[in-house]
């Protein structure tokens, strides 16, 4: 299949800025809230909010795994030996090291990180949601100190993975810390699980507090999360994650994404890029396919005190061919180092030029937008109908609240970008939502999703929920802390035209149709 290219100036139609003022780092832009509390809109009169619940991205990381890092600083070696580099290309490798150095280590001494390495949050990535833990209660401080009084529950979700189990940690943590008679509330529910199973609670694979289904279901497998039963309320999320990985392998997913690869101006911006590394005639060279260097290697470093010590070696898989790879595997790392300020002093924005990370900005957010995103408008709902227990989970939760069952305060969960996003295109948000025709690409002029506002780190979405006393339920969403609308279909739910606070009962009807 042929796809149309993207037009000239797509890459550099939007400026998008993170918490630093700097741009393009798509989702791994370091969070921010995106409105200021103070001028959120007051709740009707004879309201008062008496739950709220939260879906968070887990905050900001290190590198997943050994791999761009260890791949690209084998080409800076080859090129050093054949006295190809420049004097800012001298200067790449020590940053390279540095970092991995960073990642090797990531975590150790940090309380609330139990295995030190790769994937774990960094400090700006505790702070996150140390943050974004006080400004919830700076929000709602009454409605945490009647939970109190109350004895409510604070339920507390994650996916089992450690870098969302360390955020909820650190979130409830800094909870604490606002009011500490909030300790004796919080719970940790035993894991939804397929009816087969007689004992979720004891099963190894769910321990309390996770849950795979609501959390990571982008990832659910026949050896650990199987639902045979048809009749199984987890069988439909269950099947709509096996297409869901389905696609992810498929044919139409990896030609798609090689003409994404293929466009020119990549290659241009790549060009440009490396040139200022390694001379001319290697850049030419790699262009042509001469080079491949992959991830092998060993290394091991040690922490200041010698308490800790990691080895690693690279397992070879990740292979740099071309100078679109070199370029996109630099731009891997001078994204992650913009999440590792803290940990890393090496400023890789040097060696990334803006025209050209605009460029790679645009590659990274067409890949997402059909890897992840709302993806290919004739294929459905197949990239986020698998979200559609976590929803109802949400609503399920409000259910109970305007039934006069007041057991919850509030119920927060901590997982992925590969769960925000389909939530957020699960809701039909604006500009969160839309899928392309087949026969199109995605770019900037022709569609506005973008990983930066859809799933920055520790991008969240948070219902907050009021009652007046006599039967009727408002409710207020949130999306990375600005007053956000639910879907237009939705708009007859509003308490008033331009109003923020949806009716619930007219809500919940407009999405269940």
């Amino acid at each position: 299949m042929k796809f149309p290219r993207l037009a000239a100036g797509a890459a550099l139609s939007l400026l998008l800025l993170n918490a630093y003022g700097e741009q393009y780092y798509q989702s791994k832009t370091p969070y921010g809230p995106q409105q200021d509390m103070a001028s959120y809109e007051a709740a009707p009169p004879g309201y008062r909010p008496v739950y709220t619940q939260l879906l968070a991205r887990h905050g900001s990381r290190g590198l997943s795994s050994f791999k761009a890092d260890l791949a690209l600083y084998n080409l800076w070696r080859q090129a050093g030996k054949e006295h190809a580099l420049t004097p800012l290309g001298r200067q790449l490798g020590p940053d390279i090291r540095q970092l991995m150095k960073a990642n090797f280590l990531l975590g150790y001494g940090v309380d609330g990180i139990s295995k030190p390495g790769y994937g774990n949050e960094t400090m700006q990535g505790v702070a996150e949601h140390t943050q974004l833990a006080q400004r919830l209660y700076q929000r709602l401080p009454q409605l945490f100190n009647d939970a109190a009084g109350q004895s409510r529950q604070i339920v507390v979700v994650t996916s089992g993975k450690d870098r969302a189990v360390d955020s909820g940690y650190f979130f409830t943590r800094s909870l604490l810390a606002q009011q500490a008679s909030l300790a004796p509330l919080l719970v940790y529910p035993d894991s939804l699980a397929p009816r087969a199973e007689t004992s979720p609670a004891s099963h190894d694979s769910r321990p309390r507090g996770t849950d795979r289904y609501l959390l990571y279901f982008h990832k659910l497998s026949a050896r650990q999360d199987q639902v045979a039963d048809a009749a199984d309320p987890l069988y439909p999320a269950y099947q709509a994650s096996q297409s869901y990985q389905a696609w992810l392998r498929s044919d139409e997913l990896r030609d798609r994404e090689a003409a994404i690869l293929a466009q020119p101006r990549l290659a241009a911006a790549a060009k440009t890029v490396l040139e200022r590394l390694f001379t001319p005639a290697f850049v030419a060279a790699l262009a042509q396919g001469r080079y491949r260097v992959a991830n092998t290697g060993t290394y091991r470093y040690t922490s200041a005190d010698g308490k800790f010590s990691n080895r690693l070696s690279g397992d070879g898989d990740t292979v740099i061919a071309s100078a679109t790879d070199a370029a996109l595997a630099l731009y891997e790392l001078y994204a992650a180092a913009a999440d590792m300020r803290h940990e890393v002093a090496a400023d890789f924005t040097r060696y990334v030029p803006p025209a050209q990370a605009a460029v790679f900005a645009a590659v990274d957010d067409a890949q997402s937008f059909y890897a992840k995103g709302p993806g290919i408008a004739e294929n459905g709902d197949l990239n986020y109908r698998m979200a559609s227990t976590l929803l109802d989970d949400f609503f399920k939760e409000v259910d109970a609240v305007a039934s006069g069952d007041l057991s919850h305060a509030a119920k927060l969960r901590f997982s992925h970008a590969e769960i925000v996003i389909p939530m957020a295109a699960m809701l039909g948000l604006p500009g969160m939502a839309a899928p392309l025709p087949r026969a199109s690409m995605y770019s900037y002029d022709n569609n506005s999703w973008r990983g930066a506002t859809v799933a920055p780190m520790a991008a969240n979405i948070q219902w907050d929920v009021y009652t007046d006393g006599q039967g009727s339920t408002l409710v207020r969403m949130l999306y990375n802390e600005k007053e956000t609308d639910f879907k237009p279909d939705c708009d007859s739910a509003r308490m008033a035209p331009a109003s923020h606070f949806y009716r619930y009962a007219q809500l919940k009807s407009c999405y269940q149709r």
